[in-house]
Formats: structure tokens, sequence, C-alpha cells
């Protein structure tokens, strides 16, 4: 019988722990709940008052940039703390599925399709189409994942072997992300922008394909799970605290280049992996 006596020490402590990765994921739906809802009252002044607009889609994609964060950290710390748990990787899957999935897609709709096109319009439901197969696409990648780090031995033959330092198909959050970063860098709804709004709309449909087909992709992305640990820490702590100061500066120009850096660096490193075959072959 357990006693305060023969209690172990820092029981209590332990279970505590297990709260602060929930706590980070709850900030996630948090974001990405204020994300819908700022979208959603931007878009009620696009007409009206751009100007206003800007500023609501504006706070919405700094939302989805600091779910990200949280995003980060709730992984980072659960394995920091050794507290991860089965519900904590469903739960933060389905918060996922919330912020980087249904809040950009409330943001771009009420940033770019709905204020440019008419409802009436193949443009327009064309739109919604790709926003919706973006959203399919997205959760299809969470599933897909939650399936390969639970149970890799099932997986069906000819399925990517699970890599800790990697992942296959871009992760949801950097696609969110990019899409953000557009808007927090030109928050005026496409409609203000005249003729040069509907291109702007359509070139938005092709990176929601784009991201589409990436996140269902078998393109492996750096997870940078790995980074952080060993002699070259301190180096790691001065690049972040430069990167982390220069986003605090210019936060409209370096979002949007490090989102392009990590969407992109999955389809060079792919393209880098194709050729190497090619030359060994050749040099043999």
């Amino acid at each position: 019988m357990e006693t305060e006596d023969n209690k172990p020490p820092h029981k209590g402590l332990k279970k505590g722990l297990y709260l602060i990765p929930t706590a980070f994921t709850a900030a996630n739906v948090g974001m990405g709940f204020l994300a819908v809802l700022y979208s959603i009252r931007g878009f009620h002044t696009v007409y009206s008052n751009p100007d206003t607009s800007a500023y609501y889609f504006n706070f919405a994609g700094i939302a989805i940039g600091l779910a990200i964060l949280f995003d980060t950290l709730d992984g980072r710390v659960a394995r920091m703390t050794r507290t991860a748990t089965e519900i904590g990787v469903q739960f933060d899957s389905l918060a996922d599925v919330l912020t980087f999935g249904i809040a950009p897609i409330a943001l771009i709709y009420s940033w770019a399709i709905a204020p440019t096109f008419n409802e009436q319009s193949p443009a327009y439901a064309f739109g919604v189409f790709l926003l919706f197969m973006y959203l399919m696409c997205g959760a299809f990648r969470l599933a897909r994942f939650n399936l390969q780090a639970t149970r890799p031995r099932v997986l069906i033959e000819g399925t990517p072997k699970v890599d800790k330092k990697n992942f296959v198909g871009l992760p949801i959050p950097p696609a969110a992300g990019l899409m953000a970063s557009i808007v927090h860098f030109a928050p005026k709804p496409l409609n203000a922008y005249g003729e040069m709004g509907s291109f702007y709309a359509y070139l938005m449909m092709i990176l929601l394909a784009v991201l589409g087909v990436l996140m269902v992709s078998t393109i492996k992305y750096s997870s940078f799970k790995s980074k952080g640990t060993g002699r070259r820490n301190l180096y790691l702590i001065l690049l972040i605290a430069a990167v982390g100061m220069l986003i605090w500066l210019y936060s409209k120009y370096m979002l949007i280049i490090l989102s392009i850096l990590y969407v992109s660096h999955g389809i060079v490193w792919q393209l880098f992996s194709m050729l190497r075959p090619r030359k060994a072959e050749a040099e043999a």
C-alpha cells in the first residue's frame, strides 16, 4: 500500500507534465478558431471597406502562423518530457484539421475566391472545388501520418518506411503557413486590385492544387526532429534567435521566404535523389 512516506517523489509533477503538450495543442485549436472568425469578419467588409478587411485577414494569417508555432512546440515538449500519449497524437491531428485545413480554406475563400469571382461563374465553382480538394488532401495526409506513426508494420507493400528525420509528403502546417504568409504579405482582398485581382486569384488556385498534390505525394520533407541535440545546440540557438529577430522586424518578407523555402526544398531534394542513381549508373 502506498503511503505518504513511501510515495514515489515527483509523481504529481510527472502527471502535471502531461498537461503541457495538451495546453499547446489547445492553443493551436484556439488560433484556428480565431482565424476562422476573423476570416468571416473580414469578408463582411470586402466591398464596403477593403482596409478594414485587410486588418481582419492579416490577423487571421498571424493566428495561423502562431498555430504553427504551438503545433511545433507541443510535439517537441512531449518528446523532451517523455509525455507523448496516444490520445495526444489523435488530439493533435484533429486540431490540425481545424487550424491548417479549415482555417486557411476560410481565409483564402474570404480573401481571394469570393470577392473576385461571381458565384454563378465557373471560376468560382472551380475555386470552391480546389478548396475542398485541399481539405481532403490535408485530411488524407494526416490520416496517413497517424497510420505510419502508430502501426508501421502493417502498411501495405511499397509504402515508404517510417523515417523520423523526414516526413512523407508535405505536412499540412507548412502548406497552410505558405497561404497565411501570402495573406500577411498582402492582406487587402483581391477585389481591391481591380483586373489584376482575378489574375492573383487564379495563381492562388494553382497554388492550392500544387499544395494538395504535394501533401499526398511521397516526396520527403525534413522534420527537423533531430535538430537541437548534440554539441551544436549553441549554434542552433543563435540561429533561432537571429531568425526570430528578423521575423519580428520583417515579418512580411521573412515568413513568406521561409514558407517558400520549406515547401520547395522537398521538390529540390526529390530531383537530386532522382539524378543520383543515374549518375551512379553512368560511373559504373
